[in-house]
């Protein structure tokens, strides 16, 4: 599969996507620490969270036992991202760091775009101005049938987790759509196998990533 080409910024910025339960959290952990200690200028961050401002949102986004508005909760993520950029991701990436987000926007475009059934025009230009246009340089898909990812879950179900299986459904298709429509920019991961075997499924897929983006 075709690899994304570099644009021209000092940084880069690696997504990891997928349904909950698929395992890309532990992967972006573990992509840290090994970049780290070969030496890169890395930074982990996720979505929504990582600043105090987006970490409240993700309280009230997760963990509100109160129904929200669909069009609110896709707002609640766009300003979170928004706060998350302006304060870690732009100024990281122009420092020249390696960015890994544990989600991103095409986690908005598949759970309120797909999953709830948002006008996916709205939520594409929303994005786009929570972002300040930056794209991601490379984003892996963590791929995953439903039935493994809800069994992997293992904990207290958060609110949106409560959803029922036809909304997670959506959600999935709607990443495959993406993947689909950007096969430069998305790999995907075949997340069904072990965590080890994943991890170098990952570290292959970045050290290619690396490599083609110095010759081009």
């Amino acid at each position: 599969m075709p690899l994304p080409r570099r644009r021209p910024q000092p940084g880069v910025l690696i997504t990891f996507e997928g349904i909950d339960g698929c395992g890309k959290s532990t992967a972006a952990d573990r992509a840290f620490a090994w970049l780290r200690e070969r030496g890169d200028m890395v930074r982990l961050v996720r979505e929504p969270g990582t600043t105090p401002t987006a970490e409240a949102i993700r309280d009230l986004v997760l963990l509100s036992k109160n129904s929200i508005d669909a069009v609110a909760e896709l707002f609640l993520y766009e300003a979170a991202r928004a706060d998350l950029m302006a304060s870690q991701i732009t100024p990281a990436l122009q420092r020249g760091e390696i960015v890994l987000a544990d989600r991103f926007y095409d986690s908005t475009t598949a759970y309120q775009g797909y999953g709830r059934k948002l006008d996916l025009a709205m939520v594409n230009k929303l994005n786009r101005f929570a972002t300040g246009g930056y794209q991601p340089d490379l984003t892996l898909l963590f791929d995953l049938p439903l039935d493994i990812a809800m069994e992997r879950r293992g904990k207290e179900p958060d609110r949106l987790e409560k959803e029922p299986r036809a909304f997670f459904e959506r959600v999935r298709k709607g990443f495959q759509a993406i993947a689909r429509r950007e096969p430069r920019r998305i790999v995907v991961i075949d997340a069904t196998a072990s965590a080890d075997t994943v991890f170098n499924q990952v570290k292959r897929t970045i050290d290619a990533a690396f490599r083609r983006w110095k010759r081009t």
